[in-house]
C-alpha cells in the first residue's frame, strides 16, 4: 500500500487564535469578505534583532503590503489603524496541540510540524472517509468553521505534502507525480536553510526543477549533502518517517454518532459498549488491559482526554465502565458537553497476560479480586499515587533502599519476589528499624572507646543514657553516587535506660585524621 502523507498549513495562525477569542469560532464563516467593516487589520509583534517587529498578520493587514519581519515602526507608518498584539508562543503551540488532538479522530499518527504545521499520516484511513478529496473536504470545512484558515496537501512522502501545502502546490499528489508536482516550486520548499536557498539562487537555481536538471556530483561538493537528501526524501527514494506526538494504542474502538450526545451517562454508555467490543480482541490475544483511555471529541473542536488504570489485567466491560465512572465523578465540572459530543474512542493504552484463574471451592474466595477492584476504583477517583506502599529498590544505603510506588505496582512487585530465595541482604533487612527519620538528625555523643558504641547521646535536647548496645554494621559508601571520598557508616542498635530502641551510625573513622567523625540518627525500632 502507497504511502499517504496529509500536511496542514496554518499560516495565520496567531492572528486567527486572536480572532478566535475575540469574536468566536465561525467568525470568518460571517466575515463575508476581507474589507469587514467591523475589524481593524490585526498583526502580532514580538522583539526581533533588538526592535519590535510583526511575526504574524491576517488577511486584512496583508492587503495593506505589510509582511512578515517587518518593523513595527514601518508597519504603523504604512497602516495607522493596525491593531497590534503581543506575540504568544506559548499560546499560539497551545491552540497547535489542541488541533492537533482533534485531528485523532482521522488518524493516530498526528506529528507536529514547526510552529504552524501538523503530519497526518492517513495511510489506508481515507476510505473511512470516502476518499482523500472527501477527507481534504471534511477537513477544510471544520478547520474553517473553527475560525483557523489553513492550506492542505496530500502526499506519498512528508516532504512533498509539505511542499505543496506552503507553496501552493497541488492538493493531491500521486506517487507518479512527485517529480512533476515539485519542479514549479522554489528552492525554499525542501526545508533547507535560508543561506543555502540563497546560495543556490545565486549560481541559478531558484526551482526545484532546477535542481532536477542539475548534476547531482558539483551541487554535492559545493552546497553539501542537504539539497540532493531533501530532494530524494521529498521523491520517496529516502526515507522519511514522522513522529507522532503520541504512543499509538495497542487496540482502539470507536463510534461516531448521527446526533451527539450530552450527558455523562450517555458517555458511560458508550464507555461500556466500546469495552465490550474491545473483550474479543484482548481475548484473542490473551491479554488484559492495564491503562485504558477515553476520548470524547466534542462538536467545538475540544477533545477530552480521560486516563484510567488497572492493577490486574482486566477486559471486563462492566469492570472498565466503572472505573471511568469513577474518574468522571471527579473531574465531573471539566467535562463540559457545550454544544455536545461527536465522536467517542476507546483505546488500551498498556496490556498484560490475563491469567485465568480457577475460583475457589466452596466460594472460600481469597480477597484478591475485592482488593484489586478497591485499589482501581480508589486510583480512579483520587489518582494512582493516593495510596502508596514501601517497595525496596537495589541499593544497601538505608536512606536508598526503598521507595513508595502505587498500591497496585508494589503489589505486583511483592508477588513476584515470594519466588525469589531469601538473599542475605533481604535477611539484614529484618535487623533494621521499621521506622525511619525523613532525614538522619545529627546528635552529640559520649563514647566510651572511639571505635565503641556510645555512652550517652543528645538528640533534640533530650540526654539519653544507653543501657545496652549491638554493633557496629560497617556500610560502605555507593562510590558511583557519592564519591570515591565518601566516608563509610557504623551503625549501632542502642537501647537507653527508658527502654527505647534507636539506630545510631557514626560517620567517618577515627583512624583517618583528616576528617572529624559525626554521628547521627537515623531510625527506631518498634
Amino acid at each position: 500500500m502507497d504511502r499517504r502523507i496529509l500536511s496542514l498549513f496554518f499560516p495565520r495562525l496567531p492572528t486567527d487564535r486572536i480572532a478566535r477569542r475575540r469574536w468566536g469560532l465561525s467568525w470568518r464563516l460571517h466575515q463575508g469578505s476581507t474589507a469587514h467593516p467591523d475589524r481593524a487589520p490585526l498583526a502580532c509583534a514580538g522583539r526581533s534583532a533588538n526592535a519590535m517587529r510583526i511575526t504574524a498578520l491576517d488577511e486584512i493587514a496583508e492587503g495593506y503590503g505589510l509582511r512578515i519581519g517587518q518593523g513595527l515602526a514601518e508597519a504603523r507608518a504604512i497602516c495607522a489603524d493596525l491593531d497590534v498584539i503581543e506575540a504568544d508562543p506559548a499560546a499560539d503551540r497551545a491552540l497547535l496541540d489542541a488541533i492537533a488532538d482533534w485531528c485523532d479522530r482521522y488518524t493516530p499518527l498526528v506529528a507536529l510540524d514547526g510552529d504552524d504545521g501538523l503530519m497526518l499520516d492517513i495511510t489506508g484511513c481515507a476510505h473511512l472517509f470516502g476518499g482523500e478529496e472527501r477527507l481534504i473536504e471534511d477537513v477544510d470545512r471544520r478547520m474553517t468553521a473553527f475560525g483557523l484558515a489553513v492550506k492542505i496537501a496530500v502526499g506519498p512522502t512528508p516532504g512533498l505534502a509539505r511542499a505543496c501545502s506552503r507553496f501552493d502546490g497541488p492538493r493531491r499528489v500521486a506517487p507518479s507525480e512527485a517529480a512533476a508536482a515539485l519542479a514549479p516550486l522554489p528552492i525554499a520548499a525542501l526545508r533547507l536553510e535560508p543561506q543555502i536557498v540563497m546560495n543556490l539562487a545565486r549560481v541559478g537555481l531558484k526551482t526545484i526543477g532546477d535542481l532536477l536538471a542539475a548534476p547531482r556530483a558539483p551541487i554535492t561538493r559545493r552546497f553539501g549533502a542537504g539539497p540532493m537528501l531533501r530532494l530524494d526524501q521529498a521523491l520517496g527514494h529516502e526515507g522519511e518517517p514522522i513522529s507522532p506526538r503520541r504512543h499509538l494504542p495497542l487496540l482502539s474502538a470507536e463510534r461516531r454518532l448521527a446526533e451527539p450526545i450530552m450527558t455523562e451517562d450517555q458517555v458511560l454508555d458508550l464507555a461500556g459498549r466500546l469495552a465490550a467490543g474491545l473483550k474479543t480482541s484482548l481475548e484473542a490475544r490473551g491479554e488484559g488491559g492495564r491503562l485504558f483511555e477515553l476520548l470524547v471529541f466534542r462538536v467545538d473542536g475540544k477533545v477530552f482526554r480521560i486516563e484510567v488504570g488497572a492493577s490486574a489485567p482486566l477486559r471486563d466491560p462492566g469492570r472498565i465502565r466503572t472505573l471511568f465512572e469513577e474518574r468522571l465523578s471527579v473531574i465531573h465540572d471539566e467535562l463540559d458537553a457545550g454544544f455536545g459530543f461527536e465522536l467517542v474512542r476507546l483505546n488500551v493504552l498498556l496490556s498484560e497476560a490475563f491469567e485465568v484463574r480457577q475460583s475457589a471451592l466452596a466460594d472460600e474466595e481469597d480477597g484478591s479480586e475485592d482488593l484489586t477492584r478497591f485499589l482501581d476504583q480508589v486510583a480512579a477517583r483520587l489518582g494512582e499515587r493516593a495510596l502508596r506502599l514501601p517497595v525496596p529498590l537495589a541499593s544497601h544505603w538505608p536512606e536508598r533502599a526503598s521507595t513508595h510506588a502505587p498500591a497496585a505496582d508494589a503489589l505486583k512487585a511483592a508477588d513476584l519476589s515470594l519466588s525469589r530465595p531469601q538473599t542475605a541482604a533481604r535477611q539484614a533487612r529484618a535487623l533494621r528499624p521499621l521506622r525511619l527519620l525523613h532525614r538522619p538528625e545529627e546528635v552529640e555523643v559520649m563514647s566510651v572507646v572511639p571505635d565503641g558504641p556510645p555512652a550517652s547521646f543528645r538528640w533534640r535536647r533530650v540526654q539519653r543514657r544507653i543501657l545496652r548496645a549491638e554493633g557496629p554494621e560497617r556500610l560502605a559508601p555507593e562510590w558511583w553516587s557519592d564519591g570515591e571520598d565518601a566516608p563509610p557508616r557504623d551503625y549501632f542498635r542502642i537501647e537507653d535506660t527508658d527502654g527505647q530502641r534507636f539506630w545510631l551510625y557514626r560517620e567517618g573513622l577515627y583512624e583517618r585524621r583528616t576528617v572529624t567523625p559525626s554521628w547521627f540518627l537515623q531510625g527506631f525500632f518498634a
